[in-house]
């Protein structure tokens, strides 16, 4: 959740993975890059996003887009009005109060509910939908959590009353 995987993280990726290649093969190296870039969009049958195959001369735009990362998150980043870093910065927000209520509130018998609230982003995993889904997934998690934490001391209050 708090490490990011976005098209600048991406492009250093691709960036690695091609030097590494370039390591291993000998002669002329050719690849192919497949990748759903949201500004071009479009749904594959399978409802997700459609990938489509990009050769060396859009490899060529990897090294500038890497070097363009200091955009995340601003409001030059045009990456970022896209719904899923959207969300994202919403969930890392949202986990930032988390942990502070938690840190408030923290008491023995509602320790196990504080770990697994605090463990909950390890969840929420991939791109797109599937990050979708985990993140959907990861919410209702949440809730279920948040009410064994808060209901805990209560259970423990009332036992001794």
């Amino acid at each position: 959740l708090l490490a990011y995987k976005d098209e600048y993280e991406v492009a250093r990726l691709l960036i690695q993975t091609r030097a590494k290649a370039q390591e291993v093969f000998e002669g002329d190296l050719t690849l192919k890059y497949q990748l759903a870039p949201p500004m071009l969009g479009g749904m594959g049958s399978n409802g997700r996003p459609r990938k489509r195959a990009f050769g060396e001369k859009f490899a060529k735009l990897f090294p500038i887009l890497a070097r363009l990362k200091f955009l995340r998150a601003t409001p030059l980043d045009p990456f970022g009005y896209a719904a899923e870093r959207r969300m994202e910065r919403a969930l890392v927000t949202q986990y930032q109060a988390d942990v502070g209520r938690l840190l408030v509130g923290l008491t023995d018998a509602n320790r196990e509910a504080a770990i697994a609230i605090a463990e909950l982003p390890l969840q929420i995993k991939g791109f797109g939908p599937v990050k979708e889904e985990s993140a959907r997934m990861a919410a209702k998690r949440r809730l279920e959590l948040w009410a064994a934490f808060d209901g805990a001391d209560t259970a423990v209050r009332q036992a001794a009353e």
